[in-house]
């Protein structure tokens, strides 16, 4: 298994083509094994390595989160398709793998036909799926707790101002004032997000602009739904 030299640009394209029907380099939500692949790519892929560049983006919103995402980090070259190999020890083999070539060309050339036969196959699969429409959409739930300036403030007016704020990907849900003390309430309230279109930086950003009303956000939990 492994995609190479993640630096290179031969690395990112079998990245990237990895990526073609799948969200996640392991399973169906963020884990260590994103975070190691990640890690081992430079900087942002360029633009016309569209699902690289997708999945890269996803993840580093993730970055500060890291410790928490579940799986245990593997060796690189343990992820990845199993018909690439994995050249980040290339210089210690090289002349192993040169006398291989020469006993088993054909293998090669047979290996090489059905790598080339997977990237059409997940290609042709991509574009369906693109046609139906059926983009996977990972979402998350996310209680918020904002804050007021001192007991005078009009909580009515808070919470008005708090919802007026939509986006795409985003809505509100349930709410609850909660008593922080000395006669001064919070409100706490619900929302669900798209991932890959709303972040708690995003909305702590516009609810505080409500700086007449607010006077800071907290992120109070936050689940994947």
């Amino acid at each position: 298994m492994g995609f190479g030299d993640l630096k290179s640009p031969t690395g990112l394209q079998v990245l990237n083509d990895y990526l073609v029907d799948k969200s996640y380099i392991e399973g169906y939500m963020p884990s260590q094994a994103d975070m190691a692949v990640f890690e081992a790519v430079s900087g942002p892929p360029p633009a016309d390595l569209c699902h690289a560049l997708h999945w890269y983006n996803h993840v580093k919103s993730y970055e500060k989160e890291k410790a928490r995402l579940p799986g245990v980090k593997k060796a690189l070259g343990k992820y990845g398709p199993s018909n690439v190999e994995d050249t980040a020890e290339s210089g210690a083999t090289d002349s192993k793998d040169d006398d291989d070539r020469d006993l088993f060309g054909s293998d090669e050339e047979e290996e090489s036909e059905e790598v080339k036969r997977l990237r059409e196959e997940r290609l042709a699969q991509y574009e369906s799926k693109k046609a139906r429409k059926q983009t996977v959409v990972t979402k998350s739930s996310i209680l918020l707790d904002v804050e007021p300036w001192d007991d005078e403030t009009d909580l009515a007016k808070l919470e008005e101002c708090v919802r007026s704020i939509q986006a795409d990907g985003f809505v509100w849900g349930s709410s609850k004032l909660v008593l922080v003390g000395s006669g001064i309430k919070k409100l706490q309230i619900q929302c669900a997000v798209e991932d890959d279109k709303v972040g708690t930086d995003m909305l702590e950003e516009q609810i505080t602009a409500c700086d007449e009303y607010v006077q800071s956000m907290d992120v109070a939990a936050f689940n994947k739904i």
